[in-house]
């Protein structure tokens, strides 16, 4: 009898949960974007025979439902969190490291040979000019912080990849990864929380940079900093989906001997900073570097050190690395080269004062970026 009775109670509170949990969904207002994972949410699909027919119709409904379930980063940070607490070390091709360190897998890359090729072609079209080129690229986390990996972690060596391109391009190289390796434990050199190098790690491959180009570095303390944010919580943050976990902070640096004016074509802003302070507001703060995404930025340093001149073709990783180089360039050319879609070659030959070209991009999105295939 007092099993029957525990059977009745436990399905009406079933029932009930249901029946609750389809009023808020029906009564909720729906999101379109998701902050903690960084992407737009599946919205309604449209009725269509076809898709009926074909299941894509059902798919959809099903992504529509999970995308949009009450108290949906809830329920998938407490699973995380029971992942992890049952010895889950590696969720969503990330490292659960140690010292709170959340750490991308890096994967077998697949097309080292076609980047090769890019680089290559793009350096045979220049060297009848009178321009000194070089390749960095950047390791990540995983490289640099071996030791905070979990136990069983066999991680790709980045490096290996990175000497075959080096090796086969034709571009003189800046390997910062060997000072990145130095040091590791004077400062923290990534994001705990997102796949970035920090402001510290950025400087410290200028610091690469500067020695490969024969430069005399700004040193650290010379420059303003200013702690901007103590909540970042970045893209492997959002794969991991521990809420628990305390954001990372993010310092920004000024020369105070720059007078500087950036230039952002695609949307003809002007401005005298290379911060944009109103993204440690929103969720994707790293993109308060040089504005998050865009073609093409100018920046003019008046009182630079030279009169040099450099096109810089780069991913993310190089837009906390700008703050430093500016000092040495009277013009620095930024190049998101997924969105500029007439190739720095033909830029090139349109501004002759460009001395100097760098390459720079990190080595765990390499392999899928994009924007290789822009450079000719």
């Amino acid at each position: 009898m007092g099993e029957k009775i525990i059977r009745t109670v436990t399905a009406a509170v079933m029932a009930v949960t249901v029946l609750a949990l389809s009023v808020v969904f029906s009564l909720s207002k729906k999101q379109e974007f998701s902050e903690n994972e960084n992407r737009y949410l599946g919205s309604l699909p449209h009725l269509k025979w076809e898709t009926i027919k074909n299941g894509e119709y059902m798919g959809d409904i099903n992504s529509y439902l999970c995308d949009h379930f009450p108290f949906r980063d809830f329920f998938i940070g407490l699973k995380s969190q029971v992942e992890i607490c049952l010895g889950k070390r590696e969720i969503n091709q990330v490292y659960i490291g140690k010292e709170g360190y959340l750490i991308e897998v890096y994967q077998k890359p697949v097309n080292t040979e076609r980047i090769t090729q890019v680089f290559r072609d793009f350096a045979e079209k220049e060297k009848i000019k009178p321009l000194e080129m070089n390749l960095m690229l950047v390791p990540t986390a995983i490289y640099v912080y071996g030791d905070k990996l979990p136990k069983l972690a066999s991680p790709r060596n980045q490096m290996e990849t990175a000497q075959e391109i080096y090796d086969a391009c034709g571009i003189p190289a800046i390997d910062c990864s060997q000072k990145l390796l130095e040091y590791k434990d004077k400062g923290q050199l990534y994001y705990k929380l997102d796949h970035h190098w920090t402001t510290f790690g950025a400087y410290i491959g200028y610091l690469s940079f500067c020695e490969a180009k024969g430069i005399t570095p700004v040193p650290l303390e010379e420059m303003e900093s200013q702690v901007v944010t103590d909540e970042f919580c970045g893209t492997v943050y959002s794969k991991v989906n521990d809420y628990t976990k305390k954001g990372d902070s993010i310092t920004i640096y000024r020369n105070p001997k720059d007078k500087l004016q950036v230039y952002y074509q695609d949307t003809n802003t002007l401005t005298h900073d290379l911060y944009n302070l109103e993204y440690t507001g929103q969720k994707d703060k790293y993109s308060l570097f040089l504005d998050n995404l865009h073609s093409i930025i100018e920046i003019t340093n008046e009182t630079a050190d030279s009169g040099r001149e450099l096109m810089l073709i780069k991913d993310s990783y190089a837009n906390s690395i700008v703050p430093f180089l500016v000092r040495h360039y009277k013009k620095v050319y930024v190049f998101d080269t997924r969105y500029y879609k007439y190739g720095p070659s033909s830029f090139i030959d349109e501004h002759t004062g460009i001395t100097d070209v760098l390459i720079l991009y990190n080595m765990n999105t390499l392999d899928m970026d994009l924007g290789v295939g822009g450079i000719y």
